[in-house]
Parts: structure tokens; sequence; C-alpha cells
């Protein structure tokens, strides 16, 4: 699909396909975030648990680990059989498996469908993010990835809220949240024949950045963006990971500032993620990353200085908008280093590396917070992003040297 065709087309927000996708790209955040609100009421309600502490807690991060292991296969398999069969079954997988939580009888196997519904995760993030590649192009699949990050960014709030008023209810009824993708099926059958038609009619893309990567030496590139995928996203998770121990050991009530913080840097996120691909078509991809890092870095600087609301609220705003801009652009990087045919595979390495992130920040941040302390840490998190921006901004400078030995 070329992009003066693609030009010619409905705007994105009216095609039933792009709507779709966009609604199961926000299952990797209903995945996680839903059943927090039970957590303390689930725990309570197995009194005669000697683990419940534990079990509880992991329930959170149990998808995020079966991601990690099950996404590169999957995204094999969504080369070798097709991204439409792999993204439907992985939805009714996830209707499944995150449903059982509300009538299992105990914690123990209530962990093992967590399990499951991080296998369902994987299937459907692989099969989405290498249909994206197939279906859009150029302005239209910028658009796209700007359009997702703000859909991952509301959905958060309406899946929480939602969950948050099931779960007093009862800490079982929030597993019921799970049951709603059910209704995406009638949009993604069509998709199946799109697929098809796309996959047999498709032009090549030709793109700056592929004219410097061989078709054949597409793994390494892959394999370096999503290490550097998996180190933001680390840096990131210091967020929702850390945030309400930091407000706690500084004088603030944890629930209701995590929720004020998170809350600034989800709005914020989704608001500069509408404006995405405005923004990536003004300036290019790699001032595209240099800004999104920059304002990370100057988000986490900010938090370094005290604790008080106008700094939180403030460095969480520039958190989110920075991380806004930078993980569309590694999606959109992702699907250029590889070619057609393997936009599974590396769909299936960014994903891993999206949750292998979330799973490895608390696991070495932690104890340089522990040693160091929190503004420590925040300034040498806000240090090595602005490193980052740096290396995005100075990629600007050797766009003429490439352009004068393209060819």
């Amino acid at each position: 699909m070329s992009d003066k065709a693609s030009s010619s087309e409905r705007p994105l927000l009216l095609e039933t396909v792009a709507i779709a996708l966009l609604m199961t790209a926000t299952l990797k955040i209903m995945a996680n975030a839903t059943i927090s609100p039970a957590l303390p009421a689930l725990e309570a309600s197995f009194p005669d648990e000697p683990t419940a502490a534990y079990l509880t807690r992991f329930l959170v991060a149990a998808p995020s680990l079966s991601v990690v292991l099950v996404a590169p296969f999957a995204g094999l398999s969504a080369d070798r059989f097709g991204r439409g069969p792999l993204l439907l079954a992985g939805v009714l997988l996830f209707a499944f498996a995150g449903s059982a939580g509300a009538y299992l009888p105990d914690l123990q196997s209530i962990l093992a469908s967590r399990l499951l519904l991080g296998v369902a995760v994987a299937l459907t993030m692989t099969a989405q993010v290498a249909l994206v590649g197939d279906l859009f192009s150029g302005q239209r699949r910028s658009a796209f990835m700007g359009w997702q990050t703000a859909a991952i960014n509301f959905s958060g709030f309406l899946f929480i809220g939602f969950a948050g008023w099931l779960a007093g209810l009862s800490p079982r009824l929030p597993f019921l949240v799970y049951i709603l993708p059910v209704l995406l099926v009638p949009l993604l059958l069509p998709i199946l024949k799109r697929e098809r038609n796309s996959r047999r009619d498709s032009i090549a893309e030709k793109t700056k950045i592929r004219a410097f990567i061989p078709q054949k030496g597409w793994l390494i590139p892959a394999l370096a963006v999503g290490f550097l995928t998996m180190v933001t996203v680390m840096f990131f998770f210091l967020m929702p990971s850390q945030l309400p121990f930091y407000l706690d050991e500084n004088g603030i009530e944890s629930a209701s500032g995590t929720a004020m913080g998170l809350g600034a840097l989800t709005l914020t996120g989704g608001v500069v993620a509408i404006a995405y691909r405005r923004i990536s078509s003004i300036v290019g991809l790699s001032a595209a990353f240099g800004i999104g890092f920059a304002l990370m870095g100057l988000g986490f600087a900010v938090l370094s200085l005290d604790a008080i609301w106008p700094l939180i609220l403030g460095g969480s705003a520039l958190v989110g908008a920075g991380y806004s801009l930078v993980q569309p652009s590694f999606l959109l990087l992702a699907l250029q280093v590889a070619p057609e045919e393997r936009r599974g595979s590396v769909s299936g390495i960014v994903t891993t590396a999206m949750f292998l992130g979330q799973v490895v920040s608390p696991l070495l941040l932690t104890m340089p917070i522990q040693y160091f302390g929190f503004a420590a840490v925040y300034r040498g998190t806000a240090l090595a992003l602005f490193l980052f921006a740096a290396t995005g901004f100075s990629l600007l400078l050797f766009r003429p040297f490439r352009a004068r030995h393209a060819g």
C-alpha cells in the first residue's frame, strides 16, 4: 500500500480494521492492570492460604513472564501461518484465560490462568504489530502508532476505573472484564481476508533505514531495536513500580498519590500520542527519538529534585509525554528494519523486549534505590536518557552524508 494511495483512504478512526487493531492493542494494559484494585480483597478471601500474600502480588506480573517466554515463538508462528489467525486465537484465549479467575477455586489455579493469559497476550501483541506493518505504510502507519499509544493510555483509565468499581462489589468480578474482547471478534474476521489480499499485492517499502540494512541482515538490527526497547521500558517502569514507594518514603499517601502521578503520566502521554504522526512527519524518526528521550530524562531529573506535588506531577507528565514519542518510534523502527516476511518475528522480538523490561526493572533497580536512594537513581536514569537523546539527535548529522552515498 503506497503513501499516495493511502492518502485517499478514509481516516483511520473511520476504518473498521484500524479500530479493531487499536482495540486489540489495549489488551496489553488490560492484562496487567485490571485486577490490581481487587488484590487486597482477593488476598483476604483466601485466609487459609499461607502464601496468599505472595501469590496475589505475583498475579499482576505473571502474564509478563509468559509473554517473555512465548513471544519469540509467536512471532515465528505469525510468519509461518499468518497474522490474522494468530490474532483471532489470541483474543479468544485472552477472554477464556483472563475471565477464569472469576470462578477458579484457589490461588494456584488462578495463577495458572494468569500465565495462560500471558500466552494470549504474546499471540495478540505479536500478530497485531505485524498486521500494522502489513496493512499500513508511510504516514498512515505513523498515525496508527500514535493513536495506538493514545488508546493504550486512555484505556488504562477506563479498565482500572471499571475494575475498581467491580472490586468494591466482589474481588472476583474484575476478572469478568476480560470477557469484553470477545466483542472484537466480528471486527477481526475481515482482517483475515484483508491480510491475504495485502500480502499478495504488497509492494516492498523503500525507507532510508532499509537502504543501509541488507535484506538478509535484519536479525542483528532487530535485536538492537529490541535491546534498546527493553532498556527504555526498564527505565519507564520506574514510574508504576517504584513511584508508590517513593511517595510513601516522603510521607505522601501512596495510593491516591500514585493514582494522581500515573494519571498525569497517562493523560499527558495520551494527548502527545495523538499528535505523534504530525510531530514525526515534521522532525523525522531520529529527532522524535531525541525529543522523546530528552523529555523522559527531564521528567526524571525533575522528580529527583524534591517530593512536592508540582514536581511530582510535572515530572510524571514529562515522562509520559516523552515515552509517548519513543514507544511508537520503536515499533515503526522495528517494522522498517525487517523484510515483510519477517515482520512477525521482529514483532515477537520487540514484544518480548517490552515485557522483559517490565520484569527486569524492579529486579535491577530496586537494589540501587535501597543503597543510594530514589533521587540518585532518578538522576542516573535522567543522565542515561539524555545520552540516548543525544544519540538520536546526532544521527541527524549523518543524514546529508548518507544521502550522498546512498544508491
